[in-house]
C-alpha cells in the first residue's frame, strides 16, 4: 500500500473519524519502519510533511484521547529513528566523523515533518482547542530531545540541520506559551506551571544509564546543554535525576567526558542550595571525586575542576570570618596545599597558566587563613616570576595578581619576606625590560610589578624604600630605574 492511498484515507467522509486518522497514522508508521530504501523512505517523509501541512485540523486532531496521543508519539519516534545516530559499541563512546556524514540530511528531513506538525498544533491552539494541550505535553519532550541533539555544532550536524533544529525548538517554545528555552524547561514561577525538564529527563533516562550513555554520542551533549539552561530555584527539584548522571560522566577515563561531567557538576553546585547538596553526603562524595581529578596532568580538566572545587568548598566549609577562633585547618587548606605542591614541580606552561589563574581565586576566598601557606606560596611566586610564558605571559600576570592579593590580605606577616620577594621582583623587572614583548604587555607587567613593590614597601613600613635608595642607578635600565623611583618617591609609611 503506497502513501497516495494513505492520503486518500485521511480525507474519507464528511465527519472527522478518529479511527480513519489512527489507521492512516498506523500505515505511515508501518511504512517508515519497514522501508529499507533510503531514497523511498525520504520521499515518504517528505510526502508526510506535505500531508501534515495540508490536512484539515479536524482530520488531524479529532477527539484527542490516549490512543491518539500514543499514535502521534509512536509516529514521531519512528520518524526520529530514521535520523538516529549510529550505535557506538566501542569503549571510547566515539565514532569517526564519516560515520555521521548522512545524518544532517536525514535530520533536516525529519525536522521538516516535525515542523509541519508543530505548525498545525499551533493553529489548533489558536482556535482554542484546549484538548490539544494534552497532545502537546505528550510530544514536547520528544521535540526537545531531537532539537537539542541537532542544535549544537557536532560531527552529526551542519549549518542547515542546525537551522532546522533551531526553528523546531522555537516553535516548541511557542507551543507551550513559554518565552524562552529556559522557561520551557523550568516552568513559570508566577503561574505555578511546571516546566518540561522532568518529562525530558524521564524520556532520556534509559539512554543515560551506566551501560548505555556511551552508545549514543549525542546523549551526553544533550544532557549537558539542557542542564545548564535550568538554574535556581528550579534545578533543586531534579537534583536526584541530574546529579548521578553528571557524576557518572565525570568519572569516565576520557578527558573530554571528565570535563563535560565536571562542567555539569559545577552548574549544579552553583544552582542548588547548600543544604540540599550536603544532604545524603552528596557534597562529600563530590568533593572526593573532584579531588581525585587534581592528580591529572591535563590542563583542560584542571581548568574546570579548580573553580568547581572552590565553589564546593564554600558549601562544605564556613567562611573564615565566621569560622570562629581559633581557625582550624579544613579542606580549603588541603586543596591549596595540594595545588601549591603541584605548582612547584609543574613545568608545562599550559598547566602553569591554569594553576596561577586559579591560585588568585583561592587566595581571595581563603582570606586571612592564607598565612598558613606563606612559606610554600612564596616559593611558588618566586619560581613562577622567573619563568616566561611568552607571548601572552598569562602565568606571570596571574602570579603577580596573586602576590598583590597576598600582600593586601596577609600584610602583617610580609615584612619578614621582604628581602626574597623584593629581589625576585627586581630580577623580574630586569628580565622583562630586556625581553622582546609587545609594548602594551611589557608595560602591564612592569606596572603590576611596581604595584607589588609599593605594597611590599607598605608592609615593611618604608624599609624597602631605604634599601632601594642604596641601589646603583647606573647598573639598571631606564624602565627599571623609573619603577624604582616610583617606589622611592611614595610617601613613607609609619
Amino acid at each position: 500500500m503506497d502513501l497516495a492511498h494513505i492520503l486518500q484515507e485521511m480525507k474519507i467522509g464528511d465527519t472527522p473519524d478518529p479511527c480513519s486518522v489512527l489507521t492512516a497514522l498506523n500505515r505511515v508508521r508501518e511504512r517508515v519502519e519497514v522501508e529499507e530504501d533510503a531514497g523511498r523512505l525520504k520521499r515518504v517523509l517528505e510526502e508526510t510533511a506535505e500531508l501534515l501541512s495540508l490536512a484539515p485540523l479536524d482530520r488531524l486532531f479529532p477527539e484527542v484521547n490516549a490512543d491518539l496521543r500514543a499514535q502521534y508519539l509512536g509516529l514521531i519516534n519512528s520518524f526520529i529513528r530514521y535520523a538516529a545516530l549510529p550505535i557506538c559499541d566501542t569503549d571510547s563512546g566515539t565514532l569517526p566523523a564519516k560515520s555521521y556524514e548522512d545524518i544532517p540530511d536525514k535530520a533536516q528531513t525529519v525536522s521538516a515533518v516535525l515542523l509541519a506538525l508543530s505548525v498545525q498544533l499551533q493553529k489548533a491552539l489558536e482556535e482554542n482547542r484546549q484538548a490539544i494541550r494534552s497532545l502537546v505535553r505528550t510530544l514536547v519532550p520528544t521535540f526537545c530531545i531531537f532539537s537539542f541533539t541537532h542544535l549544537q555544532e557536532q560531527p552529526w550536524t551542519n549549518a542547515v540541520s542546525r537551522k532546522s533544529a533551531r526553528e523546531l525548538l522555537t516553535l516548541t517554545v511557542g507551543l507551550t506559551d513559554s518565552r524562552s528555552v529556559q522557561e520551557l524547561l523550568s516552568g513559570k514561577a508566577d503561574e505555578d506551571q511546571k516546566g518540561f525538564l522532568g518529562p525530558v529527563l524521564d524520556t532520556l533516562q534509559p539512554n543515560l544509564t551506566k551501560e548505555n550513555w556511551k552508545r549514543n554520542q549525542a546523549v551526553k551533549h544533550v544532557f549537558s546543554w539542557m542542564l545548564v539552561q535550568v538554574g535556581r530555584p528550579w534545578l533543586t527539584e531534579y537534583l536526584e535525576k541530574v546529579f548521578p548522571t553528571s557524576l557518572l560522566i565525570s568519572d569516565d577515563y576520557r578527558t573530554e567526558n571528565k570535563v563535560l561531567g565536571v562542567h555539569c557538576l559545577h552548574h549544579i553546585v552553583l544552582n542548588v542550595p547548600a543544604a540540599d547538596l550536603r544532604q545524603f553526603n552528596r557534597a562529600q562524595v563530590l568533593y572526593h571525586a573532584l579531588f581525585n581529578h587534581l592528580h591529572t596532568s591535563e590542563a583542560a580538566l584542571i581548568q574546570v575542576v579548580l573553580p568547581c572545587l572552590l565553589d564546593l568548598l564554600s558549601v562544605l566549609e564556613k567562611p573564615p570570618a565566621h569560622s570562629g577562633l581559633p581557625r582550624k585547618p579544613n579542606r580549603f587548606d588541603d586543596v591549596l596545599r595540594h595545588i601549591l605542591t603541584y605548582m612547584e614541580m609543574e613545568h608545562k606552561l599550559d598547566l602553569r597558566r591554569v594553576y596561577a589563574k586559579n591560585l588568585v581565586l583561592f587566595i581571595e576566598r581563603m582570606d586571612i587563613v592564607i598565612i598558613r601557606h606563606l612559606k610554600r606560596l612564596e616559593r611558588v611566586i618566586v619560581g613562577y616570576l622567573e619563568v616566561s610564558d611568552a607571548p601572552e605571559e598569562k602565568a606571570r600576570l596571574s602570579i603577580l595578581d596573586a602576590l598583590q592579593k597576598t600582600l593586601q590580605i596577609a600584610w602583617p606577616r610580609m615584612e619578614r619576606r621582604m628581602g626574597s620577594l623584593a629581589q625576585s621582583l627586581l630580577r623580574f623587572l630586569v628580565d622583562v625590560s630586556s625581553e622582546s614583548l609587545p609594548t602594551e604587555l611589557k608595560e602591564q607587567l612592569i606596572t603590576q610589578a611596581s604595584h607589588c613593590l609599593l605594597l611590599l614597601d607598605h608592609c615593611s613600613k618604608g624599609k624597602l624604600q631605604i634599601l632601594l635608595r642604596e641601589l646603583d642607578s647606573s647598573c639598571v635600565s631606564e624602565p627599571v630605574l623609573k619603577c624604582i623611583q616610583k617606589v622611592t618617591a611614595a610617601p613613607l609609611c609609619q
